[in-house]
């Protein structure tokens, strides 16, 4: 029996494979199983060729297209070890990964660990750490989950099988956001969860594939913290965090509706949203933007394209 059941999901991701399993036998570490789920691929053929050096290594698994949650559950009730790793078929670890996970994990008594990564690809983000954009500060826990203080980078996971399928495994109904719904299912449970603040792992960022436009982004969000505030039962103060929460996602969505709104000179339309938006929060930049676009509209369109670029600039140097 190995210790680790590595479970990599593929959709569409031939061209990515071979790139991380290499991570993946590159380890020192090397008491594992590699646990391949072909979710519903429509690059079967090129997918088949890519897999070829691996086939004496690894378990392959197809299915109809399900999404990645069910794709990991698939590799769950299949894997034979007492720990579970979680990677995408785009994404890589570095050689001591598994080795320092384990160790952490069984040094803590955890049941859950993660890391943090080093993005790469198309993006303007890469070369930076994953903390610089989605940072974990303090304690994970349901509050620090919630509230977004903590952010779990799924590719970085590993877990005790045990806890997760106690937890329910992760919910096949959810096409996104299903890890965070687990990582917040085994939170309510008591699991012992950890960052370890390493770059252990690589994140392929792809900004036109990953979650799609922000406003879907965003609704897909909504949808799983409503899920938790209507089929959880939580502690009151759980549950105005979770209310907390879906303010700031009904604020945000309102505000990218508003962008694009102003991005098509829409500057009613805009108007109404930004107003919206300042309902669910005062905010003295939304107060100017709605007073912008009420004396001079076109002058907000300006403004709005220098502060995106201002924006991303901030968030590389990583300032507060």
């Amino acid at each position: 029996m190995p210790a680790v059941s590595i479970i990599i999901p593929v959709h569409n991701a031939a061209e990515y494979i071979d790139e991380t399993l290499k991570s993946v036998f590159q380890q020192t570490f090397t008491d594992y199983e590699v646990i391949v789920v072909d979710d519903g691929s429509d690059d079967q053929a090129k997918l088949a060729v890519a897999l070829a050096p691996y086939r004496e290594q690894i378990v392959c698994l197809r299915q109809e297209n399900r999404g990645a949650g069910a794709a990991r559950n698939r590799g769950i009730c299949s894997a034979s070890a007492r720990f579970v790793a979680f990677l995408d078929a785009d994404d890589l670890w570095e050689p001591d990964f598994l080795r320092q996970q384990i160790a952490f994990l069984e040094q803590g008594q955890h049941d859950l660990a993660y890391t943090d990564g080093l993005l790469f690809g198309d993006s303007d983000f890469a070369g930076h750490a994953f903390s610089e954009i989605a940072p974990s500060t303090g304690e994970v826990d349901f509050g620090s989950l919630i509230s977004g203080r903590c952010n779990v980078l799924t590719s970085s996971v590993v877990a005790r099988r045990q806890s997760v399928i106690e937890a329910g495994c992760f919910d096949e109904e959810l096409r996104n956001g299903q890890d965070f719904d687990l990582w917040i299912r085994m939170a309510l449970r008591g699991a012992r969860m950890v960052h370890q603040r390493k770059v252990l792992a690589r994140y392929r960022y792809r900004e036109n594939s990953l979650s799609g436009d922000a406003v879907n982004r965003v609704q897909r969000e909504l949808r799983v913290y409503r899920k938790i505030q209507t089929e959880y039962e939580l502690e009151q103060t759980q549950r105005t965090e979770v209310e907390r929460a879906i303010r700031r996602l009904d604020r945000e969505l309102n505000l990218v509706l508003g962008k694009e709104h102003l991005s098509r000179r829409e500057f009613s339309q805009a108007r109404e949203r930004f107003r919206q938006a300042r309902t669910t929060e005062s905010n003295w930049k939304i107060g100017v933007s709605v007073f912008l676009l009420s004396i001079a509209p076109g002058l907000l369109t300006i403004l709005d394209s220098s502060l995106r670029q201002w924006r991303k600039r901030r968030i590389l140097r990583n300032t507060p």
